[in-house]
């Protein structure tokens, strides 16, 4: 452990998340103060670990959330703000700006919360993204329709993952839905629709480098398993294949790109059927969720949370970083909605399972092996099981976007 002088770090959290970060803030000697919604204000947060806790009903209201921080630093010095939550990245970012606080500022935050901004600064990059237009303009939006046949996806700007997205399959219902977004049609963009297996990238990034990166593929596209119902499921690639290092390759040009100095950052590619070339997705300056930070952990023995809660101490105390060592082993992740309020896992009992998730009304389990054949055979067998035993579909909640 650091042994220089508490450093006061403020963590946003508009839901339920990040307490292996401020576990790890208390183990490295911080002030940690967490402020969250009043709505999940009671949920089991690592208490002993939170120096100072804040409820707020609403972190993203400005000018109210900027005056209530404001006034906390009136006498306490804020070393850090950190966005635990991906809907509390462009807040973080606002706040850093105003309190002149080192970190991510707003325009590099668009990059990582906007889709369109993320896409344009990708094709600035030369990285592949669908072909897409902002619905802005009447006119582009006429003509994109008449060069790029559909199905389209209509996406909303802001939120995460598979959130509010619309399939579009002619011309006609693409203006219905357009009229009926009435002044928030700006909000929005279309974009072609690709079919093709979804991979994600999950990184470390110190001094505006790569660090750590770890390859997984989702099973079936995390908007079909979010809007359609199902069981979730990804797993890690292997290392050393070509497509593990064509997506860390890509992800480290996207990165840099970006602007990311440090932190951590999930990010998305769709690997199109139609040409077998990888095209950039989404991106987030976060952990990925739905227990995709526990498959990291699992495969390579580095704990996203972590390690971003050290390289933001290490920042602020002019210290430099490095990353542990990590294991190269396979690992798969699966989690479905449960019919069952609490399900029982025994009956899950290979030995490569390493990890089961406990939540209320969801099955989750980890399986981890030298072996990739093995964990493709566990996932295989326990995708059916799961079907069977747990599944159930309800509306998505509102701010769970998803698997990543």
């Amino acid at each position: 452990m650091l042994q220089e002088a508490p450093i006061t770090l403020l963590c946003l959290a508009s839901y339920f998340k990040g307490g292996r970060f401020i576990e790890a803030c208390k183990r490295l000697g911080c002030h940690t103060i967490l402020a969250t919604r009043e709505k999940v204000a009671d949920e089991a947060w690592p208490r002993e670990d939170i120096d100072e806790f804040f409820k707020i009903p609403d972190l993203s209201k400005q000018p109210d959330i900027t005056h209530a921080i404001s006034y906390l630093a009136r006498d306490r010095r804020l070393a850090r703000i950190v966005a635990l939550d991906e809907f509390d990245t462009e807040t973080a970012a606002a706040l850093r700006e105003h309190l002149r606080i080192p970190g991510m500022g707003e325009t590099t935050a668009r990059y990582f919360r906007d889709k369109l901004a993320m896409r344009m600064k990708a094709a600035e990059a030369e990285i592949r993204v669908p072909p897409f237009v902002h619905v802005l303009n009447h006119a582009r939006v006429h003509t994109y329709t008449q060069q790029v046949p559909p199905p389209w996806v209509l996406k909303p700007r802001a939120e995460a993952s598979a959130m509010g997205i619309k399939m579009v399959q002619n011309a006609e219902e693409l203006w219905d839905w357009i009229a009926s977004l009435g002044d928030r049609q700006s909000f929005f963009l279309l974009e072609k629709f690709l079919p093709g297996d979804v991979y994600h990238v999950d990184v470390i990034v110190w001094d505006k480098e790569v660090v750590f990166a770890a390859a997984s593929k989702y099973w079936q596209p995390p908007m079909e398993v979010y809007q359609g119902g199902g069981v979730f499921i990804t797993r890690t690639l292997p290392y050393g294949s070509e497509e593990q290092q064509e997506l860390e390759a890509q992800t480290r040009q996207l990165v840099a790109a970006f602007g990311l100095v440090r932190g951590v950052a999930h990010v998305e590619f769709i690997k199109s059927r139609e040409d077998g070339q990888f095209y950039f997705l989404e991106s987030a300056a976060r952990v990925g969720g739905a227990g995709i930070d526990q498959l990291v952990e699992e495969a390579t023995d580095i704990n996203l949370w972590a390690e971003w809660a050290r390289l933001e101490v290490y920042a602020a105390r002019g210290k430099p970083y490095r990353v542990p060592p990590a294991r190269k082993d396979a690992a798969g992740l699966i989690v479905c909605l449960a019919r069952q309020e609490y399900p029982d896992l025994t009956a899950y009992e290979a030995p490569e399972v390493v990890w089961r998730l406990l939540k209320k009304h969801h099955a989750g389990l980890i399986v981890a092996s030298h072996d990739t054949a093995r964990v493709e055979e566990l996932l295989m067998s326990y995708s059916r099981r799961f079907a069977e035993d747990f599944l159930a579909s309800a509306a998505p909640l509102e701010g769970h976007a998803g698997a990543g």
